[in-house]
């Protein structure tokens, strides 16, 4: 029994007691109710204050309607005993053989284990990475591409439809300075005020001379336009690579020339202007974003009639949105904070909801540190630090759950010593080695014909309970880690059960010795090893990071 058919089992329990006309609820029965692991232990096996939540409504004190719980729950399938604690806490504890099928029902379910409809249904855009082409993808851009691609993940393991996409900026200032930082390099002189330097400009700009020789014999005008446009691409293609080589690529690359070259920043201003969402002054035009909570209203064509940045985010918003995405999230780095105001309000003018039809994640920033002293990073100056440094120092794994492993809206310091070590300070080295030994066992079981049965009965021992109970908690962390947006949650999950697991293999002998017999515990153990198995692989995919049979 998990926490699921536990929180089903106190449903009917309530049920039954307002068909029985024990307790009367005016606004029904819940659909569900929480059911948590009690921190202390001799408080059973899961815990859930529903008497506290639910008393008043039924005009009774919760000591009073604890106990009818408790009572009618005494009797249901599955469950040894039912203690109210307190004010009216229920503590539960399940029967042997309730809580050991978890095993057999993980395994039979396998890669599909921790599977939810939370999300059925829903249609979901993730715009993340959507890095500049004007340089190597920097450590900013490598966390979200981590966080990103994880809570893609999550989001399809509770149901949902993903779509990971990259707004591609092909269209502005920036490019123009990284075309002119090229054009400068091929002809011997120094960057630009504002411009690009560094090795890669070099490089770039020498690999457009050889793909378009004629390049060196047009005018200086002509000649960037050539290195606008061959330059982008490779210094794109060169992101790309990157990208995929870390386990992430993208269902659309999305253009923002596009947006103006189709029309769609034009049907935005009449979709909105229809709505009476924006007005002239000045000879410019304005969307009237301060009414719907941002600080000022903003400028959507300037006076003399070129459009403001934010013209392009509201072609964005409405071509998402027409392409049928019933969210839309977008990961920007700290450095937007103050853009989170304005694209809510600009999403609200749409008669959309914030939070639910748009919602921005932002991410802090990334340190890397080598003996101790941090690495400094400048695009401009060169010594940018890029995806491929950090994949070069610890790996794609340990890059990738380094980045997913905190909350997304702390800054992080990537120790790489640490990160490159193969001890159990080392978090990934930590999930990942608990996997390869589960592994390692299932192999040496193999070898001596012991196979893994369901005898759930047998799986009484205080950590065989308490590795059954973590392994039931995955689904709940998989439902949480989708609700609140936080794959880190999936990870540090991984590394307490990690610890749960091992502490279980010392105390709980599963193959037999020599000539020992095998029995059925043997058997009922291995199928406890074989659960495990699967919930740390279905943890570390979800995280895009493997998990090796060997180490």
């Amino acid at each position: 029994m998990n926490p699921e058919q536990l929180s089903e089992t106190i449903v009917e329990a309530l049920e039954a007691l307002v068909a029985d006309g024990a307790i009367t609820l005016p606004d029904g029965v819940p659909t569900q109710v929480t059911v948590e692991r009690p921190r202390q232990k001799g408080h059973g096996d899961y815990a859930t204050n529903v008497a506290l939540q639910l008393a008043k409504k039924a005009g009774t004190n919760p000591r009073a309607f604890a106990d009818l719980v408790a009572e009618r729950l005494r009797a249901s399938d599955g469950i040894a005993d039912v203690e109210v604690a307190g004010p009216g806490f229920l503590n539960v504890t399940v029967e042997a053989g309730a809580q050991g099928q978890v095993a057999a029902d993980i395994v039979a379910a396998g890669t599909a284990y921790g599977s939810s409809d939370a999300f059925a249904g829903e249609k979901i855009n993730l715009e993340f990475v959507s890095a500049n082409p004007t340089g190597p993808l920097h450590l900013g851009g490598v966390r979200w591409a981590a966080v990103g691609d994880a809570l893609g993940r999550i989001f399809e393991k509770t149901g949902a439809d993903v779509t990971r996409e990259y707004y591609f900026n092909d269209h502005g200032a920036q490019i123009d300075r990284y075309s002119s930082s090229l054009l400068a390099s091929a002809r011997g002189l120094p960057a630009p005020e504002g411009g690009y330097g560094g090795q890669y400009i070099h490089d770039i700009a020498a690999a457009v001379v050889e793909q378009r020789p004629e390049v060196k014999d047009l005018d200086d005008e002509q000649a960037q336009e050539v290195f606008r446009e061959v330059g982008v691409d490779m210094m794109f293609a060169e992101i790309k690579k990157s990208l995929h080589d870390f386990g992430v690529d993208f269902d659309v690359y999305f253009h923002e020339k596009s947006l103006h070259d189709s029309g769609a920043v034009e049907r935005a201003i009449e979709r909105l202007t229809e709505m009476g969402n924006t007005y002239t002054e000045d000879g410019a035009l304005w969307l009237r974003t301060e009414k719907y909570g941002d600080d000022k209203d903003r400028v959507i064509i300037r006076s003399n009639g070129t459009p403001a940045y934010i013209s392009g985010d509201l072609g964005y918003y409405l071509d998402k949105r027409e392409r049928g995405f019933d969210r839309c999230f977008i990961m920007l780095g700290a450095d937007h904070h103050g853009y989170v105001g304005r694209m809510n309000a600009m999403c609200a003018a749409f008669g959309d909801e914030p939070g639910k039809n748009l919602e921005i994640l932002i991410g802090q920033m990334v340190n890397l540190l080598k003996d101790g002293e941090p690495m400094r990073m400048s695009k401009r100056a060169g010594t940018v630090v890029t995806i491929d440094d950090l994949v070069d120092a610890i790996g794609v794994d340990a890059s990738r759950y380094a980045l997913a492993r905190y909350h997304s809206d702390s800054p992080i310091d990537i120790d790489l010593d640490l990160w490159a070590k193969a001890t159990n300070d080392n978090p990934v080295f930590t999930v990942q080695y608990a996997h390869a030994r589960v592994s390692s066992l299932m192999r040496n079981a193999a070898d001596l014909g012991v196979s893994a049965e369901s005898h759930p009965e047998l799986l009484t021992h205080e950590k065989e309970g308490e590795l059954l109970r973590a392994l039931a908690e995955f689904p709940r962390v998989v439902k949480a880690a989708a609700e609140l947006r936080e794959p880190h949650r999936v990870a540090r999950y991984l590394e307490e059960l990690a610890g749960t697991y091992h502490r279980f293999y010392d105390s709980c002998r599963v193959l037999p010795r020599g000539d020992e017999e095998t029995t059925d515990l043997h058997r009922a153990r291995l199928m406890l090893v074989d659960a495990t198995r699967v919930v740390l692989a279905n943890g570390l995919d979800l995280l895009g990071v493997s998990a090796p049979e060997r180490m």
